[in-house]
C-alpha cells in the first residue's frame, strides 16, 4: 500500500525512481521537495534532485553545466554512454547531428503522416463499435505508436509489433530493480541487429522514408562533410523508434485514465474538438510521459544553498516541473481550457523532444477518433497496470468499459 498524503507529509523526504510505490503518486512528495529541498541529495543512489520549474528550464539551457554524455537515465550516469546517440551529445557534436536528423522531422513529412493515422485509428477502434469495453492501452494506444513511426522510419509492416516488444522489453524493470535484466540486454541486442538488417534492405532498397533520408544526408563534422556509418544509423533508428513507440503509448495510457476519472472535462472535449490540441498540452504537463531526465556535471554548480560538485548525477524533475505553483495556477487541477504555455514533458533547450510534433499528431488524432466513437467511459482503476521504469511513466494495461 502506498502512503498517503499526511504520512509523505510528517515522514523525511524520500524520492526513489525506482520505487514503484513512489511512482504510483510522486506528486506529494514533488511537492514537498519544491518546498522544502529544491536541491535534493539521494544517498542511497547518490544523485541530486531539482524540482521546481524555473530550474529545471535553467539546467537544461545550462549544457555547458549539466552534460548529456552520460545519457538521461539514472542507471547509466555513472559512466559516459558508449552508443553515439544524439540525445546523449553535447555541442558542437550534439548540433551537427541534431541539424542532421531534423531533416526528417520536417513539418511537410510530419503534416503528410495525418491521413495515414486516421486510417490506423480508424481501423483500431471501429472494431470495439457496439462492444462493452476494451484495454485503451493493450488494444489501441500501445499499437498505433509503433505503426506510425514504423511507416515513418520504413519498417516493413510484418515487422512493426515485433518491433514493439523489443522496446517493451529493453525498458522493463521488475519492481524495485536497477540495472538492466537479462531480458532487456537480449532485447537491446535483437534490436540493433533488426535496426542493422533494415539498414542493409533500406540501401538497397531506398524509399520515401526516415532511414532512407539518413542514408544520403551528410554530417558536417568540423567543416568535413561524411555520411553516418552503418553503426551511427542503427543507434539513430533504434533511438527514433524507441522514442516514437514508448512516450507516445505512455502518455495515450494517460489519455485514457485522466479523461476517463475527469468525465467533465471530457465532456467539453466531446463538445469542442477545436479544445483537442490544448487537451493534450494538459495532459503532458499533468502527467508526464518522461517525468525524470538525467544529466552528470561538467563543473560546479550552486543552487538554494547547494553546492552541486564537478562529475555529480543530476536529475531533473520535468514531472514535478509542471506542477510547480510559482509556473501554474491551481497545478494539481486538471484543466482542459488551461492556457498551458510551456511545459517540460519534451524537455527544452536543445534536446527538445525532435518528434514533439509527430507525439502531438498521433495524440490529436487517436482522441477525436476515440471521442467520436465513445464520449462516455470509465476505467477499471483496479485492473489497472503500470510500467516500471526509471524514466517513463504510465500505464500498461487500462481496461475501460464504453456506452
Amino acid at each position: 500500500m502506498s502512503p498517503s498524503v499526511t504520512d509523505v507529509a510528517t515522514q523525511p523526504i524520500y524520492y526513489d525512481p525506482f520505487d514503484p510505490e513512489i511512482d504510483i503518486d510522486p506528486h506529494p512528495v514533488w511537492a514537498r521537495m519544491r518546498e522544502e529541498a529544491p536541491v535534493w541529495w539521494n544517498e542511497k543512489y547518490e544523485f541530486y534532485a531539482i524540482s521546481r520549474f524555473a530550474d529545471v528550464s535553467a539546467a537544461y539551457q545550462d549544457t555547458a553545466t549539466f552534460s548529456s554524455s552520460h545519457g538521461v537515465m539514472l542507471e547509466t550516469l555513472d559512466e559516459p554512454y558508449p552508443v553515439p546517440l544524439v540525445i546523449f551529445m553535447d555541442p558542437p557534436m550534439h548540433t551537427a547531428m541534431r541539424k542532421l536528423v531534423s531533416r526528417a522531422f520536417t513539418p511537410r513529412r510530419i503534416a503528410s503522416l495525418e491521413s495515414h493515422v486516421v486510417e490506423l485509428v480508424d481501423n483500431y477502434l471501429d472494431r470495439f463499435v457496439g462492444s462493452d469495453g476494451f484495454d485503451f492501452v493493450g488494444d489501441f494506444g500501445a499499437l498505433l505508436p509503433p505503426m506510425v513511426i514504423g511507416h515513418m522510419m520504413g519498417v516493413p509492416e510484418a515487422d512493426r509489433e515485433r518491433v514493439r516488444h523489443y522496446f517493451d522489453d529493453m525498458l522493463r524493470r521488475e519492481p524495485g530493480q536497477v540495472a538492466q535484466n537479462a531480458t532487456a540486454l537480449e532485447a537491446s541486442s535483437q534490436a540493433f541487429a533488426y535496426a542493422s538488417e533494415l539498414i542493409e534492405m533500406r540501401k538497397r532498397h531506398p524509399g520515401d522514408d526516415m532511414l532512407s533520408v539518413l542514408l544520403e544526408a551528410e554530417l558536417d563534422e568540423d567543416g568535413t562533410a561524411r555520411k553516418l556509418t552503418d553503426f551511427e544509423l542503427a543507434a539513430f533508428t533504434i533511438l527514433l523508434v524507441g522514442a516514437g513507440v514508448e512516450t507516445v503509448a505512455r502518455l495515450l495510457s494517460f489519455a485514457g485514465v485522466i479523461l476517463g476519472r475527469f468525465p467533465d472535462q471530457r465532456r467539453l472535449l466531446v463538445d469542442d474538438h477545436d479544445l483537442i490540441p490544448n487537451a493534450i498540452e494538459e495532459l503532458l504537463r499533468y502527467e508526464a510521459p518522461s517525468p525524470v531526465n538525467g544529466r552528470w556535471t561538467l563543473r560546479p554548480y550552486h543552487l538554494h544553498g547547494v553546492d552541486i560538485p564537478e562529475g555529480s548525477k543530476v536529475l531533473m524533475l520535468n514531472g514535478s516541473a509542471n506542477r510547480d505553483p510559482r509556473e501554474f495556477s491551481d497545478p494539481d487541477v486538471f484543466d482542459v481550457r488551461r492556457q498551458v504555455g510551456r511545459h517540460m514533458s519534451f524537455g527544452y533547450g536543445i534536446h527538445f523532444c525532435l518528434g514533439a510534433a509527430l507525439a502531438r499528431l498521433e495524440a490529436r488524432v487517436a482522441l477525436e477518433g476515440m471521442l467520436r466513437r465513445f464520449p462516455d467511459w470509465e476505467v477499471d482503476e483496479a485492473g489497472l497496470e503500470r510500467v516500471n521504469t526509471s524514466t517513463v511513466r504510465g500505464f500498461s494495461r487500462v481496461p475501460i468499459s464504453v456506452r
